[in-house]
């Protein structure tokens, strides 16, 4: 069974503020990987597991038609008040029982979700929907952040370091497949053509207030809000106060630079 933790709304607000698309590498590797496979024009792709559809607009300038789906209704909600792309749908469904016809779709996209889908349904899902020689492509960050500001890299990224040692114990057990690199998943994918990509390091500016706000998307720190909400709270107030205080200033509007580490999953079906 999928595993359903942002379903709150203000979850989804925040995710929808805060969570960011596909680093440029990933989305170049995905549409060379495809491009190898599929002639052009594409027609249609599904975004599995799309949250607020950070990962689906990547989609728009390739394909005729988009689908995105997520399990959440607060998250699907989000996406569609943000949607103004004609060929861009969203609905509510789960990633193993998407809503389409057999061997339809051209690319099947799930970023930063798929360790919360139950996998071997959902590949049996990605196997009855691809065409042919169709593609599917796995994204995630590792959640081992650095993050960067002058000289005071090394200080920041140990105040990172700390509070994810704090939110561990509201850590669901499925996080362990992101941080080994997604390899359980790859070796469970059923297609002979397939590849693991990883150690993507990509450089992500972003104001240290967008950062903060990502922290709060994070599933753990979801779970901790919900157990201790006042200890939660605090600990955001702590980490950015401590921020500040290294960096030598007053204002979370200033620019940091944080440092991803990415793994990419791609496979395509047999003719």
């Amino acid at each position: 069974m999928a595993t359903r933790l942002f379903e709150g709304k203000t979850h989804a607000s925040y995710y929808q503020k805060y969570r960011f698309s596909p680093p440029q590498e990933v989305q170049d590797l995905i549409f060379n990987y495809m491009g190898e496979r599929l002639s052009k024009p594409y027609g249609f792709a599904v975004d599995v597991g799309c949250g607020t559809g950070q990962s689906t607009r990547i989609l728009v300038p390739y394909f005729e038609k988009i689908l995105g789906t997520d399990i959440s209704p607060a998250q699907i909600e989000e996406a569609s008040k943000a949607n103004d792309i004609p060929n861009v749908t969203y609905c509510v469904s789960p990633a193993e029982e998407v809503p389409v016809d057999e061997c339809s779709v051209d690319l099947v996209t799930a970023c930063a979700a798929a360790h919360w889908f139950s996998i071997e349904k959902f590949y049996k899902e990605v196997d009855r929907i691809l065409k042919p020689r169709g593609c599917l492509a796995i994204f995630t960050y590792i959640p081992d952040m650095e993050v960067h500001y002058k000289d005071r890299s090394e200080q920041l990224t140990k105040v990172f370091k700390e509070g994810q040692k704090m939110l561990a114990p509201y850590e669901n057990e499925k996080v362990r497949l992101v941080k080994t690199g997604y390899k359980d998943l790859f070796d469970a994918i059923p297609y002979t053509d397939k590849k693991r990509v990883e150690n993507m390091t990509t450089k992500m500016p972003m104001l240290l207030s967008d950062f903060l706000g990502l922290i709060q998307t994070f599933s753990m720190f979801q779970d901790f809000l919900k157990h201790e909400p006042k200890k939660a709270k605090e600990f955001i107030v702590t980490t950015e106060k401590r921020f500040l205080e290294i960096m030598g200033v007053s204002s979370t509007e200033t620019e940091i630079e944080v440092r991803l580490n990415n793994v990419c999953l791609l496979a395509s079906k047999p003719k």
